[in-house]
């Protein structure tokens, strides 16, 4: 079955299966939260993106095979109820940027923009994007063999950027660094996979980004 990104809370994963990675992803909890699986095919090495909730279902998707890291995109707390035990059951790192660690619930690992995080043979790109939380992150991974994929967390969704609780610096700080960092940045075929909902790609959503700077949100 081809993949749409559509999943629901309580439903089955949608699987994307890539030349070098496979990407599963499974909505979580009573906010619909994406975590996402991500497998490097050649060593079998495993990384989750949000360990949101529902930590028995998510151990479930990891398997037997294990987990080596668990990045959390930000701080808020719909993103890392499933943390703490995923972490105890599998023994893997968590990692979070500096300016979030904080407000997670166990001792993490930090990152700053710019670091890499592997997964086997492939690897993540880690971004900073300033304004839905201090120290939200997107994770890019730029397919040898096709488009990007961006994990963008709670700072890019289909239709505009993540909140910023009507505070106009919050927001000028966060659409800029969407624009710059990611939109500038990156082509229009790029994938991106948000914190919650639907998938959508840079191209889609480019044309409405003069609209979300004129409303503020």
């Amino acid at each position: 079955m081809p993949y749409s990104g559509d999943v629901t809370s309580g439903g089955p994963p949608a699987v994307r299966e890539l030349d070098r990675l496979i990407i599963t992803k499974l909505s979580v909890g009573p906010m619909d939260n994406n975590a996402y699986l991500l497998r490097c095919r050649s060593t079998g090495e495993q990384l989750l993106i949000d360990a949101a909730n529902e930590a028995p279902r998510l151990l479930e998707l990891i398997g037997e095979d294990g987990l080596r890291t668990v990045v959390t995109t930000h701080q808020h707390m719909d993103h890392w109820v499933g943390l703490a035990e995923v972490v105890a059951r599998t023994g893997a790192r968590a990692l979070v940027h500096a300016d979030d660690a904080a407000g997670l619930p166990i001792e993490t690992q930090t990152l700053v923009d710019g670091d890499t995080v592997p997964v086997g043979d492939c690897t993540l790109e880690v971004i900073h994007i300033k304004g839905h939380t201090p120290g939200s992150v997107a994770l890019l991974y730029r397919d040898p063999e096709g488009t990007p994929h961006l994990f963008t967390g709670d700072s890019l969704f289909p239709g505009g950027v993540g909140n910023t609780d009507q505070d106009p610096e919050r927001f000028a700080t966060l659409i800029d660094d969407v624009e710059q960092k990611l939109f500038d940045r990156l082509p229009d075929e790029t994938w991106f996979y948000p914190g919650h909902g639907r998938d959508s790609t840079l191209g889609a959503e480019r044309p409405q980004l003069p609209e979300w700077r004129a409303r503020g949100w």
